[in-house]
C-alpha cells in the first residue's frame, strides 16, 4: 500500500500535480504558464468541478495534460463506508473517460486520508496511488508566495512530485509561485512530465 512521493530516476524530470479543480479562473493560467515552458502537469480533479466546469475540463485535456481521479465530492475516504468510496472514484473515472477517452490511471486520495481498506478500492481501478513531497507548502491557506517556494525548492530533485491547488476561493499565490518555479526549473534544465510520465521513467528495481 504504497502513496508514491517520487520516483527513482536518474532523468532530470519532476511532476507538477493540481488538485480541486478544474477551475475556470486559475487552471486556464496554469496551462499557459505550462505551455510558455513546453511542460506538462497532472490534474487531479474533482467529478462535481468537473461537472460544473466541463469545457475547463476539456481544455486541460486537449493541451495534453493528464487528468487524475481526485474522487467526486472530495471527502474522507476512510470515514466513509467502501461501497461509497467505490462510488467516489467511479464517478468520476467516468467523467475523466467521457472527457479524455480512456480511463485515468492516477488518483489522489482527498486530504491523502489512505488506509488498507481504501487502498482494496483503489487497487480495483488499478489506480497509481500519488502523494508528494512538498507538502507543507499548505498553498491552499495562501501563505505567501515565498513560503510556497521555500518549501517546494527544498524538495527540487530528479523523480520529484510537486502539489497545488488549482481548485476553490483564490489561487493567485498558487499560480505566481508555479509560474516562477516552471521557469526557474527549466532553466535548470528539468523537464516538466506527468506523473504517468515520470512512473515511465522509474528505474527498474
Amino acid at each position: 500500500m504504497n502513496i508514491i512521493k517520487q520516483v527513482s530516476t536518474t532523468q532530470k524530470a519532476i511532476a507538477f500535480t493540481f488538485d480541486d479543480g478544474p477551475n475556470p479562473e486559475y487552471t486556464p493560467q496554469l496551462l499557459d504558464i505550462f505551455e510558455e515552458v513546453s511542460g506538462r502537469a497532472t490534474f487531479f480533479m474533482m467529478g462535481k468541478q468537473m461537472e460544473l466546469y466541463p469545457e475547463t475540463a476539456l481544455d486541460v485535456h486537449i493541451r495534453k495534460h493528464e487528468i487524475g481521479n481526485h474522487t467526486y465530492s472530495h471527502p474522507f475516504m476512510t470515514q466513509i463506508s467502501l461501497e461509497a468510496c467505490e462510488q467516489e472514484l467511479l464517478d468520476t473515472d467516468r467523467l475523466i473517460t467521457q472527457v479524455t477517452g480512456s480511463r485515468p490511471v492516477v488518483m489522489r486520495p482527498p486530504y491523502l486520508d489512505y488506509n488498507l481498506e481504501v487502498h482494496e478500492i483503489t487497487a480495483k481501478f488499478d489506480y497509481q496511488v500519488i502523494g508528494a513531497l512538498n507538502g507543507g507548502t499548505r498553498d491552499w491557506e495562501m501563505p505567501g508566495v515565498e513560503h510556497i517556494l521555500e518549501v517546494t525548492r527544498e524538495h527540487i530533485g530528479c523523480g520529484s512530485i510537486f502539489l497545488f491547488h488549482d481548485g476553490f476561493e483564490d489561487r493567485s499565490q498558487t499560480v505566481e509561485a508555479v509560474r516562477i518555479l516552471a521557469k526557474e526549473l527549466t532553466e535548470l534544465g528539468y523537464q516538466l512530465v506527468t506523473v504517468s510520465e515520470l512512473l515511465q521513467m522509474a528505474e527498474s528495481e
